[in-house]
């Protein structure tokens, strides 16, 4: 590919023009030869031949390192093509992926704030609950971000997406938001969890469900 196709001209004449001045490498082998009673020319001969092959082949080499005729294809990743593909779905209202990435905490930083102390996700629900939000965080600024896991188009959808946030009381500074399903609450509880909001980060776990108290009487029937 590095050199072009030879084509068939006919015989040629080759000829060799050696120089009287004997490189310094021949004529250490020359002086041996001579040592021995005897000289040969030939041997030159073939020296010069492989040191012109030596020459040829460093200099494919010095072209193929670089990339001369050679093709490398731009790096890709299936992950970074599913991003690039979901986000194109997402409507421009709401928050990308790669603002979540770019502006949530790491594993590592998390440690360093008391908010993510003995953090558990909870039990996977429909359901997740936000907690350590900054006082100027409103609705529209949770909407922003998890509307990105509500499909808006569908009816169903949009009626089940729920934004509650306390702004009041012991309950100031969270907020429970309902999702339309389990596997859009896990993204969003993935993707959402340490996003600095307000130069605060959010805490997203999951929403303890919230079920009936057992009736006294119904228990001591059993027993």
């Amino acid at each position: 590919d590095v050199f072009e196709q030879p084509q068939h001209v006919g015989h040629k004449k080759i000829e060799f023009h050696i120089s009287t001045e004997i490189p310094a490498v021949l004529q250490i082998n020359s002086e041996k030869e001579e040592k021995n009673g005897k000289r040969v020319y030939t041997s030159n001969v073939f020296n010069v031949k492989v040191m012109w092959l030596q020459y040829l082949y460093a200099t494919a080499e010095e072209i193929n390192n670089t990339g001369f005729g050679r093709i490398f294809p731009a790096p890709s990743s299936n992950d970074k093509m599913e991003t690039e593909e979901e986000d194109d779905e997402i409507p421009s209202e709401f928050i990308s992926r790669k603002d979540l990435e770019k502006n949530r905490l790491s594993r590592e930083e998390m440690e360093k704030y008391s908010v993510f102390k003995n953090y558990e996700p909870g039990d996977p629900n429909c359901r997740i609950y936000v907690k350590n939000l900054a006082k100027q965080v409103q609705e529209k600024d949770l909407k922003f971000i998890f509307g990105r896991y509500v499909d808006f188009q569908s009816e169903v959808e949009r009626n089940m997406f729920d934004i509650r946030l306390m702004k009041e009381g012991r309950m100031k500074g969270q907020a429970f938001i309902g999702l339309p399903n389990e596997k859009a609450a896990a993204k969003a509880l993935k993707e959402a969890n340490g996003y600095v909001l307000f130069e605060k980060p959010m805490v997203v776990q999951f929403a303890r469900s919230a079920r009936p108290k057992q009736d006294a009487n119904e228990g001591k029937r059993k027993k």
